[in-house]
């Protein structure tokens, strides 16, 4: 399966987040949401679990509007653009074939679609590799979604390199997805992808500004892939930001372009809150980014990672 994305894919993690059905926070969200499918970017990304289902219940109602006002009913319907993920039971983390099914079900009615482009096998965390892919496994679930239409293509998405090397070394995936480990600090994602790009899967990198470091910048209370940020990587977070001082860029609009440049990601999975967040993610795709740029940040050496994977190896 070839999925025609974009650069970007804009995440919706906390869409919706602590708002109740017909009140007006839902009602802004969903209009948040249309905006985002009044864009330029092919795809969405959501999960069962994102805010407690919210994420994918907003969308279904601004899939709803947007096909409504739609001036064609023929042309393909906003939900075609919508990837969600399948997770584990919450309370039990059960994730076997039945749950997986179970989880399609409840993503599909929230957004209001019969099927999907892309579902992904997201954080599989509560079994381990072998149960995953086993007889009864989640992966056996994702395989029958795929076989009988019901989604056009299947991924797998987390973190931890040397698990998702496994996921990717079955050949059984469509696409893979990695978040923190390839941007300006950690690049340990290189090897899967390139396993991937080989095998014809397209390659999403979640989180380029790290969740948080590289759009903030060095400062007190800084994190890195959800973890607080060391001093030793705040100094050369601090040096990189003089990097592109110099050459009158900022730091975020580099830490972007370094997925977007890669030769190794098919799209970059960028997380929006707001329309004046999704504003500053079109200024910084729009930046341009001198050449001298990449030279003098490799110049720095290797920033000081805060990912430990060692407990997947």
């Amino acid at each position: 399966m070839t999925l025609n994305v974009s650069p970007i894919t804009l995440g919706t993690s906390g869409l919706g987040r602590d708002t109740v059905p017909g009140s007006p926070g839902e009602e802004a969200a969903v209009a948040f949401a249309r905006e985002l499918f009044a864009g330029p970017h092919a795809f969405v990304d959501t999960s069962n679990n994102y805010a407690g289902g919210r994420s994918e219940a907003v969308l279904g109602l601004a899939i709803a509007q947007v096909d409504a006002a739609a001036a064609d009913p023929l042309e393909p319907g906003a939900g075609t653009r919508v990837i969600s993920k399948v997770d584990c039971e919450p309370g039990t983390g059960v994730f076997d074939r039945e749950r997986v099914l179970r989880s399609f079900d409840e993503t599909t009615a929230r957004l209001g679609v019969d099927r999907l482009p892309l579902l992904h096998l997201h954080d599989p965390y509560t079994v381990t590799f072998d149960e995953a892919m086993g007889r009864g496994g989640a992966v056996e679930g994702l395989i029958e979604l795929r076989e009988s239409g019901r989604v056009d293509g299947i991924g797998v998405a987390a973190g931890p390199v040397p698990l998702m090397a496994r996921y990717v070394a079955t050949d059984v995936f469509d696409a893979v997805l990695v978040h923190n480990r390839f941007t300006l600090v950690d690049q340990s994602a290189a090897v899967v992808f390139a396993d991937a790009r080989e095998r014809g899967m397209t390659v999403f990198n979640a989180a380029p500004f790290g969740a948080g470091i590289l759009a903030t910048g060095a400062r007190e209370g800084a994190v890195y892939g959800y973890r607080p940020a060391s001093a030793e990587l705040q100094e050369w977070v601090s040096r990189a930001e003089g990097v592109c001082a110099s050459f009158g860029v900022a730091l975020p609009a580099v830490a972007l372009h370094y997925s977007l440049r890669s030769p190794l990601v098919d799209s970059t999975v960028v997380g929006v809150s707001s329309t004046r967040r999704l504003a500053q993610l079109d200024e910084l795709l729009a930046t341009t980014i001198p050449d001298e740029v990449w030279a003098e940040i490799e110049a720095l050496g290797p920033a000081p990672s805060p990912v430990d994977d060692s407990d997947y190896a």
